[in-house]
C-alpha cells in the first residue's frame, strides 16, 4: 500500500495514491479541473457528500479559491485517471466553523478523489477557449509584462507534435507581429512572470488563421501549441512616477514607430501603438491636443485601409472632439459614411467641409458624387414602387373579376317569380295577362292596383 505523501509541509494535506495516473503533466492554476469525489470524516467514517452519487463530476478552477485549500494543493499534484486518499487537516478544510449540518468544527476530512481531466486557463480576450495556459514551471515574480515592456522568450512551436519553429526573441510588447510572434502568445506573454515556462494551445485566430505559413509547414485553420519561457522582460517606467515631459516623450517615441509601421501598411501593429501612445497623453496642452489630433487622424487611415469603416467612423469622432472643424475628419468620416452607403450622412460631412473650405476640390468632387448615387438611388426607388403598384392594381382587377366570376347571372337563372302562395290579394287584370313577370322586392307593392 502507498505511504501518505505530505504536500503542504506540515502534514495538513496528505496524499495517498490508490491508482498512478498517465503521463508526466499535472492541472496548473487557472485550469478547469473535472474530478469525482467522495468525502467522509475521518473521526468516524461517515460520508457527507459524493459527487459519484449524484452522477455528476464536479468542475472547479484551480487555485483560484473557489474550494478549500486542501483541494488547491491535492489537486495540483495529480496526473490524469489518477485516484487517491487526500487527507485535510482542519485548517486547510472547513476550520474551526466546520459545514453545519454535515461537517462539525475543526474536522479532518477524507477525500477519495479521481480526476477525469482538465482546460487550460483560458486566456482569450473573449473568453472563447481560443488561448489555453497549461503551467509547466511557475514565475519567480509577481509582476507581468504590459504595453511597450521589453520581453526576452524562448519560443516553440509544434503542430501535431512535430516543432515547426524553435528560437529566442527579443521584442516589446505590441510590436510582437513584427517579429514573427503570433498573435495569441504575445496575449499570453501579460499573464507570464519572469521565469515562467507554459504550454499553450491556440486555435487558428489565434495563430497563423485560415492562411497557415507555409514557410514553417503549418496548414490553413491549424491549432497549434507553443512552449513558451519568458526569461526576462524590462519594465517601462510606471506612469505615475514620470513626468509630463517624460510622459509626452513616449507618446512622440510611439508615435513615431506606429507611423512607420502606417507606411509599411502594417495596420494592426499601428494601432496598437497609437492606442498605448494616446495612454500617455493626459494632459490637457496645446501640444497635447495636437499630437492626439494627429494620432486619430493616423487612426482613422488604418481603420480605412482594413476596411473597418464603423471603427473608421469612431476615431472621427474622438478627432472632431479635439477639433470640430478639422476638414481631414471630416472629409474622412465623409468617406467612411460614403463605402458604407450612408448617402445622406456622407453628403452631410463633405458639405460641412466646403463650409469651411469652399473650394476644396477633392469635397466638391465627393459633393457631385453623393448627389449623383442619391439621384440614382431615388430613380431607382420610383421604379421599383411604380412596378409593385402596377402589380398590386392588376392583382385587384384579377381578384375582382374572380369575384363577379362568383356572383350568379340573374338574366340566366329564374327566381323570385311569384307564386299564388305569395299574393295578398286576388290577381288583378295585368297579372292574370302576365303571369310569369319577375318580382320586384318591395316595389311590387305598387303594381297591386295596376
Amino acid at each position: 500500500m502507498e505511504e501518505y505523501i505530505d504536500l503542504s509541509g506540515d502534514g495538513g494535506v496528505q496524499k495517498r495514491i490508490l491508482q498512478e495516473g498517465t503521463g508526466d503533466e499535472t492541472p496548473s492554476k487557472g485550469c478547469s479541473v473535472s474530478l469525482h469525489y467522495t468525502g467522509t470524516l475521518d473521526a468516524d467514517g461517515k460520508k457527507f457528500d459524493s459527487s459519484r452519487d449524484r452522477n455528476e463530476p464536479f468542475q472547479f478552477d484551480l487555485g483560484t479559491g473557489g474550494v478549500i485549500k486542501a483541494f488547491d494543493i491535492g489537486v495540483a499534484s495529480m496526473k490524469l485517471g489518477e485516484r487517491c486518499i487526500l487527507k485535510c487537516a482542519p485548517k486547510y478544510a472547513y476550520g474551526s466553523s466546520g459545514s453545519p449540518p454535515n461537517i462539525p468544527p475543526n474536522a479532518t476530512l477524507n477525500f477519495e478523489l479521481e480526476i477525469l481531466g482538465w482546460k487550460g486557463a483560458d486566456l482569450s480576450p473573449k473568453s472563447d477557449g481560443g488561448i489555453q495556459r497549461f503551467i509547466l514551471r511557475a514565475g519567480t515574480s509577481r509582476k507581468h509584462p504590459k504595453s511597450g515592456d521589453l520581453v526576452k522568450v524562448h519560443l516553440v512551436g509544434r503542430h501535431e507534435g512535430r516543432v515547426f519553429e524553435e528560437r529566442d526573441v527579443e521584442f516589446c510588447m505590441d510590436e510582437g507581429k513584427e517579429f514573427g510572434v503570433v498573435a495569441g502568445v504575445e496575449v499570453a506573454l501579460e499573464s507570464f512572470s519572469k521565469t515562467e515556462m507554459s504550454r499553450l494551445v491556440l486555435k487558428p485566430a489565434y495563430a497563423f488563421g485560415a492562411e497557415g505559413n507555409s514557410e514553417l509547414g503549418v496548414p490553413p485553420n491549424a491549432t497549434v501549441e507553443y512552449t513558451v519561457t519568458l526569461n526576462d522582460f524590462e519594465v517601462l517606467a510606471n506612469r505615475s512616477m514620470m513626468t509630463q515631459e517624460e510622459m509626452t516623450a513616449q507618446a512622440k517615441l510611439l508615435r513615431e514607430k506606429a507611423t512607420k509601421y502606417l507606411k509599411e501598411d502594417k495596420h494592426e501593429l499601428a494601432l496598437k501603438l497609437y492606442n498605448s501612445a494616446l495612454s500617455y497623453l493626459t494632459d490637457q496642452s496645446a501640444e497635447a491636443d495636437a499630437m492626439k489630433l494627429a494620432i486619430h487622424l493616423n487612426k482613422i487611415l488604418c481603420h480605412q485601409k482594413m476596411n473597418a469603416h464603423d471603427e473608421a467612423k469612431l476615431a472621427c469622432a474622438e478627432a472632431l472632439k479635439v477639433d470640430s472643424k478639422n476638414v481631414k475628419a471630416l472629409y474622412r468620416r465623409g468617406m467612411s459614411n460614403l463605402a458604407l452607403e450612408d448617402l445622406d450622412k456622407a453628403l452631410q460631412d463633405f458639405s460641412a467641409v466646403l463650409e469651411i473650405e469652399p473650394e476644396n476640390k477633392a469635397a466638391l468632387n465627393q459633393v457631385a458624387i453623393c448627389k449623383h448615387k442619391i439621384k440614382a438611388y431615388n430613380d431607382q426607388q420610383k421604379k421599383v414602387f411604380a412596378n409593385m403598384f402596377t402589380k398590386f392594381a392588376q392583382s385587384d382587377s384579377k381578384k375582382a373579376q374572380e369575384e363577379q366570376s362568383r356572383q350568379p347571372d340573374v338574366m340566366k337563372q329564374k327566381f323570385g317569380e311569384w307564386g299564388d302562395d305569395e299574393r295578398e290579394h286576388e290577381p288583378t287584370r295585368f297579372e292574370q295577362e302576365n303571369p310569369d313577370v319577375i318580382m320586384l322586392n318591395d316595389l311590387h307593392k305598387q303594381f297591386r292596383n295596376m
